[in-house]
């Protein structure tokens, strides 16, 4: 099975094409404003406007309140909603899109329960738990602590770059993988060669496989 990739905390057109020309599956747009990736939805409108289909247009919330979230659906066309804070399972459900739903791997999270809990979700991503930061954290988690017939259906998220994409994937063979600082020159500046190694990383080791 092929790896899927999701490339998050686009800010840039032409990060947004580099990844498309490269093979992403999906682009994520940010909208949290803590974050130094967050975008506007007057932004993200044009990011999705160079998009192409069969390329997943998604948006990322943490905690954000159900009328800011219909407010940026009426004017971005996101196809995938992520839902990266405590939101509850009805919560997630209630803007009538398919949604995922991210994990922060905490000492006592248990990710069975957490799948039981998401039942409805799209798939669940896995990320390393930061006290002070919802996601970005450059850091990974445990990976051995993934139930073994749950791999194949969560996103893994958590400190992956191309050095350590090739590992990941061998050790946990999951759906797909998310990055975002792992391919960066700044934070919201995606690098161009990084991206192209990432993907091609992420190819050669599902070719081997």
């Amino acid at each position: 099975m092929r790896t899927r990739v999701k490339i998050c905390g686009l800010t840039r057109h032409e990060d947004v094409a580099a990844a498309v020309a490269a093979g992403v599956d999906a682009i994520g747009f940010v909208f949290h404003e803590p974050s130094p990736r967050a975008v506007t939805p007057e932004q993200a409108r044009a990011l999705c406007d160079v998009v192409p289909p069969f390329v997943t247009a998604v948006g990322l919330f943490v905690d954000a309140d159900a009328a800011r979230i219909r407010h940026i659906l009426e004017r971005v066309p996101l196809e995938l909603l992520q839902f990266h804070g405590d939101e509850a399972p009805d919560f997630c459900a209630a803007f009538a899109r398919r949604w995922i739903k991210a994990v922060r791997m905490r000492p006592q999270t248990d990710p069975r329960a957490e799948r039981l809990r998401y039942r409805d979700a799209a798939g669940l991503l896995l990320d390393t738990y930061d006290p002070a930061r919802a996601g970005g954290t450059g850091r990974r988690f445990d990976w051995d602590r993934i139930p073994a017939e749950m791999a194949s259906s969560i996103i893994l998220a958590g400190g992956l770059d191309a050095t350590s994409v090739g590992d990941a994937i061998r050790q946990v063979r999951p759906f797909g993988v998310d990055v975002s600082g792992g391919v960066e020159a700044a934070k919201g500046v995606k690098d161009h060669d990084q991206i192209h190694t990432f993907m091609q990383r992420v190819t050669d080791v599902d070719n081997c496989r």
